[in-house]
């Protein structure tokens, strides 16, 4: 029995995977939001996580370099679901070491096949997200630069990302200087939309 921990933010769509999953015999479903995953996973521990990286919470749980909540929590690792087009979220799924990754198009059977051949020990990616892959290893931004746009997409001032960030305020304007530049946007807000677009922030 593979024990599987579920987090959704969306009470309906957490309500009608849960149905799908529980419909299988070998899938044992405990469901949660983002906000008491934590509760659930130390109450009942499970063998994988499976997370919708399309919903708020995901970039709450997967901060880019911050322990991973599900570390610990579930022995055999991380599935997502993703939409096609975003390469972004894929790629901040891989930071968040996702072994699964199935498109949010795909029928259940890919859902049920990927869960049960992770919690086998094997990686699972749904072709239908292999051109968002190539893309997402093309990434153009660097960590620090995901950072300020993160908090400028927020609608942090210089000064403020420059305080947050401990950086001097001349070292923020050259980091979305490079930022526009390297997403070919024609100014900050340009660059916020492409990035969103893309799922990078």
């Amino acid at each position: 029995m593979i024990r599987l921990l579920l987090v959704h933010d969306d009470y309906l769509l957490r309500c009608a995977l849960r149905s799908l999953l529980t419909s299988a015999e070998d899938i044992d479903v405990v469901a949660a939001s983002s906000r008491d995953v934590a509760h659930e996973a130390a109450r009942r521990p499970a063998d994988l996580v499976l997370l919708d990286v399309d919903c708020p919470g995901f970039s709450a749980l997967a901060g880019m370099g911050k322990p991973q909540p599900w570390d610990g929590m579930a022995r055999s690792g991380l599935v997502v679901i993703a939409p096609t087009g975003r390469p972004g979220l894929l790629h901040r799924a891989f930071e968040a070491r996702a072994l699964g990754y199935v498109s949010k198009d795909a029928p259940p059977e890919r859902l049920l096949d990927a869960i049960r051949r992770v919690a086998q020990g094997s990686r699972y990616v749904d072709d239908a997200l292999a051109p968002d892959f190539l893309s997402a290893a093309r990434m153009p931004l660097t960590p620090r630069e995901l950072n300020v746009l993160s908090l400028a997409a927020d609608g942090a001032s210089v000064s403020e990302i420059a305080g947050t960030l401990w950086l001097a305020e001349g070292t923020v304007r050259n980091y979305l200087a490079a930022i526009i530049r390297k997403t070919g946007a024609r100014n900050r807000v340009d660059a916020i939309r492409i990035s969103r677009h893309a799922g990078w922030v």
